[in-house]
């Protein structure tokens, strides 16, 4: 693949990513707390839905991105960028909350920003050096990807009864 376009689609998935990260955590509300905008959208404050704002973006251009691209170097490297943003979120937020003991609305959203700059550093410098390509690192990483975003459908609906499923402003958890 030409340097030149990967180097587009990358620059490309980033601003969208943070776009529509920061987009999808007011769709749910805009609608009418519409079921189908829940599926894609943040149905509350809990950091579980936080994360949600990062994986779904991140996977639906992953999707479009390997679709477009054709090779086999995206998949897998695009699932370990978005492994490393998902865990940034939670650890940088309880770690800061924690140390604080307050959360700041500008923190939380630098946090959301530093968290896909650090998908996408993990992602392009796997994809730049090749690393985990290949038919079978592909196969993973779409199963990962397709996964996460599986994981989040059902956790909007059937969230476990765990502290990062809760949404702190009124206690609920999820949809249903």
């Amino acid at each position: 693949m030409k340097n030149t376009r990967w180097q587009a689609w990358e620059a490309i998935g980033l601003l969208w990513t943070l776009a529509m990260g920061n987009l999808l955590h007011f769709v749910y509300q805009w609608t009418g707390e519409n079921t189908v905008a829940g599926l894609f959208a943040a149905v509350n404050e809990s950091t579980w839905e936080h994360m949600k704002l990062l994986a779904v973006p991140w996977v639906l251009f992953s999707l479009v991105e390997y679709i477009a691209l054709r090779t086999d170097g995206v998949a897998a490297p695009r699932a370990a960028g978005l492994l490393a943003g998902l865990a940034a979120i939670p650890t940088l937020f309880y770690t800061y909350k924690g140390i604080v003991g307050q959360g700041y609305m500008i923190v939380d959203i630098l946090i959301f920003q530093v968290s896909v700059l650090l998908a996408f550093w993990v992602s392009r410098v796997l994809q730049k050096g090749r690393r985990l390509a290949g038919g079978a690192w592909t196969v993973a990483g779409l199963l990962v990807l397709l996964g996460i975003w599986a994981a989040f459908l059902l956790f909007t609906f059937r969230p476990p009864e765990l502290a990062i499923f809760i949404d702190p402003v009124t206690g609920t958890r999820g949809i249903g």
